[in-house]
């Protein structure tokens, strides 16, 4: 790699040209002096990533809980340390009481999210786990994860983000429900590390590249917001690490679904078979994640894990791309990296102000829904999301926001029924003309869901009520849209009468005339 070739490449990412495998290759061996021009053009794709999102100069961050489910996994990995066997547990997985009581714990801190991390199938492997489920009533891990995340859910208000591993076109339909977003890292494309003894994803059947690409196109298919990601410096070759990226590329152009790209470090771990492998050098580091925020463009956030680097290292984080910190929790430690705590809130904040952004939370699910209404979370998650009427402010940490044009156009096209809820959320009383025809957008929802549903069935315009009023028992709208099953989708629950908040105030039903 010559320094022609460097400076040739440089110049056409600067003029915003594209550039090719070999030109993407050469930026991905930058090092120091040209570190910064490549972060001077990763920048300005990463504040066109902020701008595009309605946050700029805004880098965020989830507040979480980390909930290990079970700590048993199928594969063999040789840098992990999450894993272990069951006698070193006191059960196969957590009980609903533990999972609660780590969530309820979130809660009471502010906590967002609840991240559930778990092996990959371990009923296939262990015993121990196959017992577990059947005296527990539950098929598999993944009917388990389903029914922790309902609770979680229901009983808590903290959104679940699964991380469950390998997952079937099956899986992700039964799971999309109750879980705002999902995730599974890539890590890499390199058959090389699968197939071959020693190496680091030996032995280990779910680090297939072909089954976990196949994975991210289902959950895009799907539409499912998808977290992924690379893992840096497990033996990989740069050209394996570029083919890595340009696989996570080429998913999220054609599916739409991958909604952030984590660019994590290898640290070797003791009492692991890569022990003795080096980590990952900062400037290869750096380099990795500015030419993947260049590749990925700015439709994709890029994040860095900010407990894997020391505190010094973190502010040139920022400066190669990364535009959010994952998720961080106040109550939890990285089970996965237990050795690398999580830096403290206010710690992160000085960091990011001091580089000339602000930080804000969000939620597991990006502020930027998918634009095809019918792909966006169900009922059961959308409504427990509260709206605000401010949607113009940084940072917003809302999975039920949409841009204010986004909304109108599907509400008053007639595409999506929680459109019309949640516009009439996001307008002004001033705005008469609007919600006039939001009015008769919603009465239109009624009219359209015929006898199979228990809604009103009132044939003409809903006037507003000046107070609300409790919904006759054949015509309830719970708060998670319990009813409301052939206009906005099935809930997960019947719930029984109560005041129908899922809907905006002027909406809410009365009973109809002669009931």
């Amino acid at each position: 790699m010559t320094d022609k070739a460097i400076r040739r490449a440089l110049a056409r990412a600067r003029d915003g040209k594209a550039f090719d495998e070999t030109e993407s290759l050469v930026l991905l061996g930058a090092r120091g002096a040209d570190l910064d021009p490549l972060f001077e053009v990763s920048a300005r794709v990463r504040d066109a990533a902020m701008v595009a999102a309605g946050r700029p100069g805004v880098v965020t961050s989830s507040r979480k809980v980390f909930i290990p489910l079970t700590r048993l996994c199928r594969d063999r990995c040789h840098y992990c340390t999450f894993v272990t066997v069951p006698h070193h547990l006191p059960a196969a997985y957590l009980s609903p009481d533990e999972v609660l009581e780590i969530a309820h714990a979130g809660a009471a801190q502010g906590c967002k999210e609840a991240l559930f991390t778990l092996g990959d199938r371990p009923e296939d492997r262990w015993p121990e786990a196959r017992e577990w489920l059947d005296a527990h009533g539950y098929d598999d891990t993944l009917a388990y994860v389903r029914a922790m995340a309902i609770r979680v859910l229901e009983e808590t208000g903290l959104l679940p983000h699964l991380n469950p591993g390998v997952m079937s076109w099956s899986d992700l339909q039964r799971l999309k429900p109750v879980a705002p977003s999902m995730g599974m890292m890539l890590e890499t494309t390199s058959r090389r590390l699968f197939e071959e003894q020693g190496q680091a994803h030996f032995g280990s059947p779910d680090k297939d590249p072909a089954i976990r690409l196949r994975v991210l196109e289902d959950a895009g298919r799907i539409g499912v917001p998808f977290t992924t990601g690379i893992l840096v410096g497990i033996g990989e070759t740069v050209p394996e690490r570029l083919d890595t990226i340009l696989a996570i590329r080429r998913v999220a152009r054609e599916y739409g679904a991958v909604q952030e790209c984590i660019v994590q470090n290898f640290r070797s771990k003791p009492d692991t078979a890569m022990r003795s492998t080096p980590d990952l050098g900062e400037e290869e580091y750096l380099a990795t994640i500015a030419v993947t925020r260049l590749l990925l463009g700015p439709s994709v956030s890029v994040q860095a894990p900010p407990n894997l680097s020391e505190p010094q290292q973190i502010p040139r984080l920022l400066a190669a791309g990364v535009d959010d910190w994952g998720g961080v929790s106040p109550v939890t430690p990285d089970h996965v990296n237990p050795e690398r705590p999580w830096p403290e809130i206010d710690r992160l904040r000085e960091v990011t102000e001091a580089r000339g952004f602000a930080l804000a939370p969000r939620l597991t699910s990006y502020p930027e829904p998918p634009p095809d209404p019918d792909r966006w979370p169900g009922p059961a998650i959308t409504f427990r999301v509260p709206r605000r009427r401010q949607t113009e402010r940084p940072g917003r940490d809302d999975p039920g926001y949409a841009p204010r044009q986004t909304l109108l156009r599907a509400a008053l096209t007639g595409k999506s029924s929680f459109a019309v809820a949640a516009a009439a959320d996001l307008l002004h009383d001033s705005d008469t003309a609007l919600l006039a025809l939001l009015d008769a957008a919603f009465s239109r929802f009624l009219l359209d869901s015929g006898p199979g549903d228990k809604g009103c069935t009132a044939k003409t315009a809903i006037p507003p009520a000046p107070e609300p009023t409790e919904c006759a028992p054949d015509r309830v709208v719970g708060r998670a849209g319990r009813r409301w099953r052939n206009s906005v989708g099935r809930g997960l629950r019947q719930g029984p009468p109560r005041p129908c908040p899922a809907i905006p105030r002027r909406w809410r039903c009365r009973p109809c005339p002669g009931t």
